[in-house]
């Protein structure tokens, strides 16, 4: 099955064709044409099943631009709002569709002049609540998505998506996401769907259990020491490093280059070629080191890539599976390396959650592990070394005037002068003490804001 079997328009069909998407996923195959139907849909699924596709593509196909805000889409968190609206952007910028993000945290006069000019609105509840209770919008839209239904009601939104739906027109079409179907969801979807179809897409493990995931927590700053570190002691035989932006593929690829490494490099604005080129290159040993953006997830066939590194955690857990799926293929082991600071734990939890997997959290070698470990791969090089005759001819000529212990020390030491450079400071990143801290806080955190969201929804409701 492709997309052109949903009959979708003809320039939606193109711009999915020049993204790279080429077969529905499960979610998408079930829930697309159903919606086009225009049907109600409760979709139990996981976050990284496309399910932005899958209820964003026909809602982009029906609607209508004359009419202003014809779709709304309320998700739980702003980091989901901004993911969701850059794709809707890119599935309907050829058809002339505008996004407006709507969130807390950010200016009202900006976020009211994008939805005056948008057609579609992704939105966090509170937020869109406060514009919606004050009058500063009045929208009447055709399609209202829920997504991630049951983080809002973990996030203690529950009462505000409540209030919401009185805003909206009746005569709508109603779709909700969810991972899991809590009593709550189920009572809140017999309440704002009209007969809807269910579909449920059963979770599994969605990464290779052949492939090893951990993560350090560095700061900002350090990003490319501990990159560096981390090559030095794992010494990869080949590896993919993804970075979000063009312009840090373009600033890494200097700078590994300028540290010795051979590396390739691969992004959007690289004609077909150049891109072709690129590829080959790391497929045939001319490159150890292969960093991109995540274009190069889709399609990049290398078996044996030893060790995948996310420069940046991507936005998304559909990108994290398609990258870390660059190694462990062909039977092969592989490992999943990510770099994180400290503000980006939660959304190593939420990638856990939504690919069933269990991310272990490492510290970055200090420099004397680092020597050590170098050393005890040099011992091992010199004892598994074959022997060979220009080798017997060298220490003959040396014996003349040196005794064998003392040229097998002189070697020892030429060899390990050569080998055994380490760079950087002694510590780089968070000891595994600071990052177990930070874990606990982050929870305390979350759980402070579910009970802080109550109270003030409580207040706001008694005047």
């Amino acid at each position: 099955m492709t997309f052109k079997d949903f009959n979708l328009k003809p320039k939606l069909i193109e711009t999915i064709d020049n993204i790279g998407f080429r077969e529905p996923s499960p979610i998408q195959k079930e829930a697309i044409p159903i919606i086009l139907n225009g049907r109600d849909v409760i979709g139990q699924a996981q976050t990284g099943t496309g399910k932005t596709a899958a209820f964003g593509l026909p809602i982009l196909n029906m609607i209508d631009p004359k009419r202003g805000i014809d779709a709304l889409v309320i998700v739980p968190t702003r980091e989901l709002a901004m993911q969701v609206s850059d794709e809707l952007y890119r599935f309907g910028r050829e058809i002339g569709i505008k996004t407006a993000t709507v969130y807390g945290g950010a200016s009202y006069s900006r976020q009211i002049d994008r939805v005056n000019q948008a057609d579609i609105i992704v939105a966090t509840p509170g937020r869109l609540l406060d514009l919606l209770e004050s009058k500063k919008i009045d929208i009447s839209p055709r399609f209202v998505v829920l997504d991630e239904a049951d983080e809002m009601l973990d996030m203690g939104f529950l009462e505000e998506i409540k209030e919401i739906f009185k805003y909206l027109p009746k005569e709508r079409q109603t779709l909700m996401f969810s991972a899991t179907m809590p009593k709550q969801i189920k009572d809140l979807a017999l309440e704002i769907l009209r007969t809807p179809e269910t579909i449920t897409i059963t979770k599994r493990e969605r990464t290779n259990q052949d492939i090893t995931q951990k993560f350090y927590v560095v700061s900002e700053n350090e990003r490319d020491d501990a990159l560096l570190r981390l090559i030095d002691y794992i010494n990869p035989s080949k590896c993919i490093i993804f970075c979000r932006m063009k312009r840090e593929v373009d600033r890494l690829s200097s700078y590994m280059t300028s540290q010795g490494f051979k590396v390739a490099s691969l992004h959007g604005d690289m004609e077909q070629k150049q891109r072709e080129q690129t590829i080959r290159a790391f497929k045939n040993g001319l490159a150890d080191i292969f960093i991109a953006t995540d274009v190069a997830a889709r399609g990049l066939d290398v078996n044996d890539v030893s060790h995948v590194f996310n420069y940046h955690i991507p936005f998304d857990s559909e990108s994290y599976v398609h990258r870390i799926g660059r190694t462990g293929r062909a039977g092969k082991k592989g490992e999943a390396i990510t770099l994180v600071t400290p503000d980006e734990l939660k959304t190593i939890k939420r990638i856990e959650k939504d690919v069933g997997a269990k991310l272990i959290s490492k510290v970055i070698p200090t420099k004397q592990e680092l020597k050590n470990k170098k050393d005890s791969d040099l011992l091992l090089k010199i004892a598994n070394t074959e022997i060979t005759a220009e080798g017997i001819e060298i220490v003959k000529s040396l014996q003349h005037d040196i005794d064998i212990v003392t040229i097998a020390q002189l070697l020892a030491s030429m060899v390990r002068e050569e080998k055994v450079k380490v760079k950087g400071k002694d510590n780089i990143g968070l000891s595994k003490k600071e990052i177990e801290k930070l874990m606990a806080k982050s929870y305390k955190r979350r759980e402070r804001f579910k009970k802080g969201r109550k109270r003030a929804f409580k207040r706001a409701k008694r005047r």
